[in-house]
């Protein structure tokens, strides 16, 4: 029996797969295709789920629970109606919530840029006068992250992102360092693997002893509802971790509604402690006057309670979830066999975290920008876009259409088994 694995073709064996994939190859491009699997957006589908929101709050109904006129200034904090019902989602005290407009990643470079002018609550110095500020950044990863941190010059430091979470132990060496101020973490189904925090984890993460006493977690929860199941993940109360463990001000936790309700006009939240609350709004009440509370009141009445929301989320489980099991199915079938590649099989998120043979991966983008399929850039999931082993490809099924996505698909899967022969042939 003929080996079925590309690493243990001879070379004459090679060479005929080689012919083989190239014929697949050229058909794949004679095909014209203008397919793009870049970025995490919802579909068309899912941002007709929301429709409703474009009627809300109604007509001459613009009073908030606690007797505010939504339509004024005002409401640094946003509105209580909006806030204690995504404490009920999560699980948390709603006066560790402050929602805000439509983007948590402007709350992000929000508190990294102040911190770094000002300081933050337990900083000995703002960071902007630290002889250099680093920063731990779990791998692969969302992309938009390192690109802040970047911005500011921040030396960043990779470190693996397990199936339980960041590599905790690896974690608890950097932190020891004075100039390791924060760290970025995705902590549930993570972009781009789909992993999650496991509890343990995350209470060792509340417990760390760290040189800086200003260091910070961006604990960007943007999955915390969005299973691609029945089953709802737990949330885990990281700031009350924090409390018990003797650092309060630890965590700057994070979600939105931006991939629930209207990706671009959604409401985001930031969880955390009463200090660093304080702090958030001393500098958010000079930059401008209080969030779209109208925008907010509208999302409470379309949701109505936490079990609205996860009635929402079960309608965009319905229409991801299809479009995760063709890409896996495709996966599985052209390369499960060839010992070429490994991915992860998410239970929810957006993305799938796609490893191919070392050295490969920015062909593997290459090969399928030339048959018009569109895919992140290699090393995307990386700071400064450098994946040491030229590995890691970001997949995002959401957009296109399950018919489209297939062909998408098998077109990546052929450029895998290219990239792979070419590679091979050259060892």
């Amino acid at each position: 029996m003929s080996p079925s694995q590309l690493q243990d073709f001879d070379a004459d064996q090679l060479a005929r797969f080689r012919e083989e994939i190239e014929l697949a190859y050229a058909e794949l491009k004679a095909k014209n295709l203008k397919l793009d699997l870049t970025r995490g957006k919802p579909s068309s589908e899912q941002l007709d789920f929301a429709d409703e929101l474009l009627a809300l709050p109604g007509r001459g109904d613009f009073i908030a629970a606690d007797g505010t006129d939504v339509r004024n200034y005002g409401g640094l904090t946003g509105i209580v109606d909006i806030r204690r019902l995504w404490a009920e989602v999560l699980g948390v005290p709603v006066e560790q919530i402050i929602a805000g407009d439509a983007s948590s990643l402007n709350i992000m470079f929000d508190v990294i840029s102040w911190s770094y002018a000002f300081g933050n609550p337990d900083s000995p110095n703002p960071w902007k006068d630290e002889a250099s500020v680093k920063w731990i950044c779990p791998v692969p990863g969302y992309d938009r992250h390192f690109s802040i941190t970047e911005h500011f010059g921040f030396e960043m430091i990779p470190v693996a992102m397990n199936e339980d979470g960041p590599d905790l132990e690896a974690i608890a060496e950097l932190v020891k360092d004075p100039q390791v101020k924060g760290m970025w973490v995705v902590p549930t189904f993570s972009n781009p693997t789909g992993y999650s925090v496991s509890p343990e984890v995350a209470r060792g993460l509340a417990e760390l002893e760290t040189a800086a006493p200003d260091f910070r977690i961006v604990w960007d929860n943007a999955y915390a509802v969005h299973t691609l199941t029945d089953e709802f993940p737990d949330n885990i109360d990281v700031v009350g971790l924090a409390e018990k463990a003797g650092h309060p001000n630890r965590f700057w936790a994070f979600t939105s509604t931006s991939k629930i309700t209207f990706a671009g006009a959604g409401v985001s939240f930031f969880i955390t402690s009463a200090e660093n609350r304080d702090w958030y709004t001393g500098h958010a009440g000079i930059r401008g006057i209080g969030p779209n509370k109208v925008n907010q009141l509208a999302h409470a009445r379309y949701f109505g309670d936490a079990e609205g929301v996860r009635a929402v989320m079960r309608k965009h489980a319905a229409s991801l979830a299809p479009k995760f099991t063709a890409v896996l199915g495709i996966l599985d079938q052209r390369l499960g066999s060839r010992g070429v590649a490994t991915w992860t099989t998410p239970a929810g998120g957006y993305f799938i975290s796609l490893d191919v043979i070392d050295g490969t991966a920015s062909r593997v983008v290459e090969l399928a920008k030339e048959a018009g399929i569109a895919l992140t850039g290699a090393g995307s999931s990386y700071p400064l876009h450098r994946d040491p082993n030229n590995r890691n490809i970001r997949l995002a099924p959401s957009l296109p259409p399950v018919a489209e996505l297939e062909v998408a698909m098998d077109g990546v899967a052929t450029c895998v088994l290219l990239a792979a022969a070419e590679h091979l042939a050259q060892q």
